[in-house]
């Protein structure tokens, strides 16, 4: 299958060039000629299957026509070796919980089979110099640092801004040495994004070195996200007949979201998606009024989510053929300020005995907020609470046990580089650090 930009300019691209270059030359977002739908009899069976059974199917229809299927099933396994429950939190309200991986994040799926995907090209093309960019608001970087953690042939730098992720984030991403390096800049994530994006259309950067973004820009890492959408309506089908069923989604990138938007196009019975925004509320207000105006992030208490020019914005409007109308049609949303993001945490806690990470609260109460009587709603849980434990903890006015898997990276000493939001000095960090 070929990959095309949303910009249109650049010239299509295989399976293997877009993973590598991961932004394409026109700095537009790759995007799948074609979207290959399930068939009826998939969904009709999809309550029997588990998630590797419904992860290899799903891989097939995307990456099928170029990767071996007995390699691809491989890729499939490795990368899905824990599990996502769907667990009912109160009469129509279901919870998938995303953050039972290695870095408790739902970042762990795309990370890890982009991981997987990107080794088996570099060794079938025998590639030397791979560098492996990508930059964080909180999750992505202990994602991808763990899943490329010790890979043969690829360094990984991870951009975060200075004192904006959680102390436990940020340990999952510069204790690590080995073949990934931290660079601490001192700005916000956009600022991190921009020297990202930049450093692939430097032309020395390039033919010096091999360069891909495991942020949601690439598409091994944004496609396989689509999986646990199927596997979240297989745990439903399998309590019971369902239909209309809404999906909440904590939104910032925007990454997360489109993945659903694919799921939906593939044939995935979702009556619609609802965009769960914090303060960054760019595409909330696009929504709105139709209007896109990306402007510099602010810092809140979900800190993934603050994004003020989300990349995947591109392929939204692509896949809706720049139509706001028919976007609507398939997406609400809402935003919500940290005052209130702490209260709902505060209050289901109180209500139901469930711990809400701030970015699950925000889709939890969009859901809440959007649902109609007549439909059953999924919110998607993307990051375990412990990862925001004093925010949580002053919510519900007591202490939460850290995962023992968690805390032991808060035992190890800090390695990072910090930077300013010069790219010529970003530049040279590249060259030097090895």
């Amino acid at each position: 299958m070929k990959y095309y930009s949303t910009r249109h300019i650049a010239p299509k691209a295989t399976l293997q060039e877009a993973v590598i270059k991961g932004l394409a030359p026109d700095r537009g977002l790759y995007m799948p000629e074609k979207i290959n739908r399930l068939p009826a009899d998939f969904f009709n069976e999809i309550g029997n299957l588990s998630l590797t059974d419904i992860a290899k199917v799903v891989a097939e229809k995307f990456f099928g026509e170029d990767i071996d299927k007995e390699q691809l099933n491989t890729i499939a396994i490795e990368a899905l070796n824990f599990d996502i429950p769907l667990k009912k939190l109160e009469e129509g309200v279901y919870v998938l919980e995303l953050f039972h991986g290695p870095t408790f994040a739902f970042k762990d799926v795309g990370a890890r089979f982009m991981s997987r995907m990107l080794s088996y090209f570099v060794q079938e093309q025998r590639l030397e110099n791979m560098k492996v960019l990508v930059a964080t608001s909180g999750d992505t970087g202990s994602a991808v640092a763990n899943g490329f953690l010790g890979v043969e042939g690829i360094q990984v730098f991870v951009l975060y801004p200075s004192g904006k992720v959680s102390e436990i984030q940020e340990a999952q991403f510069t204790t690590l040495g080995q073949n990934v390096v931290a660079l601490e800049i001192d700005g916000t994530f956009d600022d991190c994004q921009a020297l990202v994006k930049s450093a692939f259309m430097d032309e020395e950067l390039n033919r010096k070195m091999y360069l891909t973004s495991a942020n949601s820009i690439n598409i091994a890492r944004f496609l396989p996200q689509s999986i646990y959408y199927f596997y979240a309506y297989a745990q439903l089908a399998k309590q019971q007949p369902v239909d209309n069923v809404v999906v909440s989604v904590p939104s910032g990138n925007l990454g997360n979201l489109a993945a659903g938007l694919f799921a939906k196009r593939m044939g995935l019975p979702v009556k619609r998606f609802i965009a769960a925004n914090n303060r960054n509320d760019v595409f909330f207000q696009y929504l709105d009024t139709g209007n896109y105006e990306p402007r510099a992030s602010i810092q809140t208490i979900a800190n993934a989510m603050d994004v003020g020019a989300p990349s995947n914005f591109e392929r939204i409007l692509d896949l809706y053929g720049q139509s706001h109308e028919a976007i609507k049609q398939d997406i609400s949303g809402n935003t919500y300020s940290d005052v209130e993001i702490k209260n709902t945490i505060r209050t289901v806690y109180e209500k139901t005995g469930y711990l809400l990470d701030p970015h699950g609260a925000c889709a939890y109460q969009a859901l809440k907020d959007e649902k109609k009587p007549d439909e059953t709603g999924v919110f998607l849980a993307t990051a375990h609470p412990a990862k925001f434990k004093e925010t949580v903890e002053e919510c519900i006015g007591s202490t939460i046990e850290i995962p023992q898997r968690l805390s032991a990276f808060m035992r190890r000493k800090k390695q990072s580089h910090l930077l300013s939001t010069d790219f010529n000095l970003f530049k040279k960090t590249l060259f030097n650090v090895s």
